[in-house]
């Protein structure tokens, strides 16, 4: 069998994902992917055998994206805070810079096609992540709540601060960061 070509891969991938922004996920075709991406829409079934594949592998790629950057270059040593507001301010910025990876992974993850497959995908990338927070948690420096709630706060706050930015309502400035940023910290700290 012929080894799938990288770069139509990541020709499907950038298609699907301007499809998504433009016509949401309920909207995406195959045929459209294909005509999107330049291929035939027979190419596109050797890559993908279905949609639900194809988004199936499109959520792991930024899935596993977003969460390497969580502590990454970060010394373990630096303070929580200050850890924090580092991984705080690289999501955010980084959801900017790839807002149709943002607008794809929040419709994905409440559709039909985020799977038990994507859910315990997303459960194994995820533990590290959630570390970052037990690990504060164990040292009293944030609410002793649910893991899960402590993630919540940390990822809307980013999500919903982005969609601010993004609509003009809060100005990308260091003081309105530090504001947003501030509101977060607040509401999860012990």
């Amino acid at each position: 069998m012929k080894p799938k070509d990288d770069d139509k891969l990541q020709a499907i991938a950038r298609a699907t994902l301007a499809l998504v922004e433009r016509v949401g996920l309920s909207g995406l075709t195959m045929a459209g992917i294909a005509r999107e991406a330049g291929l035939a829409t027979g190419t596109l079934y050797v890559y993908h055998r279905s949609k639900e594949d194809l988004l199936n592998a499109l959520y792991e790629q930024v899935k596993g994206a977003l969460v390497a950057l969580i502590d990454t270059g970060i010394d373990p040593a630096t303070p929580f805070r200050t850890r924090f507001q580092r991984n705080w301010t690289r999501l955010l910025r980084h959801r900017l810079a790839h807002g149709p990876e943002a607008v794809f992974m929040d419709q994905y993850y409440n559709s039909p096609w985020f799977s038990e497959a994507s859910r315990q995908f997303s459960a194994r990338f995820a533990a590290g992540c959630l570390g970052f927070f037990d690990e504060a948690r164990a040292q009293q420096i944030v609410k002793d709540v649910p893991t899960m709630l402590l993630a919540a706060s940390f990822f809307g706050s980013v999500r919903d601060t982005a969609s601010l930015l993004r609509s003009g309502d809060l100005p990308d400035t260091e003081a309105a960061l530090a504001q947003a940023f501030g509101m977060c910290w607040d509401g999860i700290k012990a």
